[in-house]
């Protein structure tokens, strides 16, 4: 294929969604340490020097489809009806089992994130990581909002801590409970080492319902202290 260059915003702006796009069909079949530039390129039907013409490396392209992963995946739990009944306790749970389902039905998603601090933000601009940190600001504070209705007695520091611990555990939790072949097979070789597997979607319900009954507990008790 002739490479001819995109000369007006929209055309500029529709070869970068052409590469987006491809770089999310591509991590439904590998994994974000399996993408390389190269593979990204052959599948956009570009060199690697026309594609750093839109994005400046691999991992721009990459931190950009996490924003636009995690702002879809923000928006599909705005539309979920808030419980109002059950009192806080079943508030908390029906909160912690949404976050842990929706994340889970989202593997391009939590892969992106758990590859975030290690991988994505490494191999970027200063103008690149300050676009993306405004842009993971805004949907820190769409989630923390989006707690603070399901859970109002937290207050906004507590609905903040909430969604950075669940944030957190997904991001361990999503390579944790993805072992390769030799760990899958000692898990099988032995039922004693297989209790050791982590499960993703019930570690992240878990720790959210634990965090939200912690941080409800203080509330109530704001005097008591750990001894």
């Amino acid at each position: 294929m002739t490479f001819q260059r995109a000369r007006t915003d929209e055309q500029r702006s529709e070869r970068r969604r052409q590469i987006l796009d491809a770089a999310d069909a591509m991590l439904t079949e590998m994994t974000v340490a399996e993408l390389s530039l190269s593979a990204l390129s052959r599948r956009v039907c570009l060199a690697k020097a026309n594609v750093l013409r839109y994005f400046e490396s691999r991992e721009a392209v990459l931190l950009e489809l996490l924003e636009t992963q995690v702002a879809d995946w923000v928006a599909e739990l705005e539309r979920e009806t808030v419980p109002t009944g059950g009192g806080s306790r079943g508030r908390g749970e029906r909160l912690a089992d949404l976050l842990a389902v929706s994340m889970a039905r989202r593997p391009v998603l939590c892969d992106l994130f758990s590859s975030q601090a290690a991988v994505l933000e490494h191999n970027i601009s200063a103008e690149t990581a300050t676009r993306h940190k405004h842009a993971a600001r805004k949907s820190l504070g769409n989630l923390t909002a989006l707690a603070a209705r399901y859970l109002p007695e937290l207050g906004d520091d507590g609905a903040s801590a909430l969604v950075e611990t669940t944030l957190l555990t997904a991001m361990a939790a999503w390579p944790c409970s993805r072992p390769p072949q030799a760990v899958l097979a000692a898990y099988a070789s032995d039922p004693a080492l297989a209790a050791m597997r982590i499960g993703f979607t019930d570690t992240l319900r878990r720790t959210a319902e634990v965090t939200a009954s912690g941080l409800l507990a203080r509330q109530e008790n704001p005097k008591a202290t750990v001894t």
